[in-house]
């Protein structure tokens, strides 16, 4: 009965915090058109008119963000308060820092699996039998050891041991040494982080895309 003469566009995968805010919008609109056409809704009645109606949308459109969120990034939406309540809230804005923070460790250090997964599903990575089974070369050097979680734990360990030993300084220059041999372990070990990061990240190992 009716023919489309057009398309609204967005990059969500992109950019998907931002645009859930105005698709849903979007959607709100479409949705009050096409339930006027059908007879539901008055010349000028909203859904925001039906407060029930409106808070289950929200929610919905909330919910529908945080779970395409979660397959690619590991964590829920951000500016999810806005899309469920209209506003923002400093509750909300809490959680975007801790999905912020999540998301840059997920993607630095646990998301290369999940690349490959991808590119072997979307085609980019062909099995092939001759290519697959060619011995894997061995990592050597600090690749075969490189592990970022245990790199972070001996990090802190030395940290707090360095801290401990500070405190009893005034019983002896022995925990002053140890002190310094503590933090020494801490800096040393967070700069070979730093010097080696691409090492240390979790990387795709299938697809290498082209240059």
């Amino acid at each position: 009965m009716k023919e489309q003469l057009g398309i609204v566009r967005t990059n969500c995968i992109d950019c998907l915090d931002r645009t859930n805010v105005t698709q849903s919008m979007i959607g709100r609109k479409m949705l009050e058109l096409q339930l006027k056409r059908i007879g539901v809704f008055g010349a000028e009645e909203a859904i925001s008119s039906h407060l029930n109606f409106d808070e289950c949308y929200k929610i919905l459109w909330a919910n529908h963000g945080d779970d395409i969120s979660i397959q690619y990034s590991g964590t829920p939406a951000l500016k999810g308060d806005f899309v469920r309540y209209g506003k923002r809230t400093v509750q909300g804005v809490l959680k975007d820092g801790w999905n912020a923070l999540a998301r840059y460790y997920l993607n630095n250090f646990a998301d290369g699996t999940k690349q490959d997964a991808i590119d072997l599903v979307q085609g980019h990575y062909i099995v092939a039998v001759t290519r697959d089974m060619t011995p894997v070369p061995r990592k050597g050097g600090l690749e075969a050891i490189a592990s970022f979680p245990v790199a972070l734990t001996v990090v802190l360990i030395s940290f707090w041991f360095a801290t401990m030993s500070v405190k009893q300084v005034g019983s002896g220059y022995k925990h002053l040494f140890f002190s310094l041999v503590w933090a020494g372990i801490s800096v040393a070990v967070a700069a070979l982080v730093r010097a080696n990061g691409r090492i240390f990240c979790n990387r795709p190992r299938l697809h290498k895309p082209r240059s």
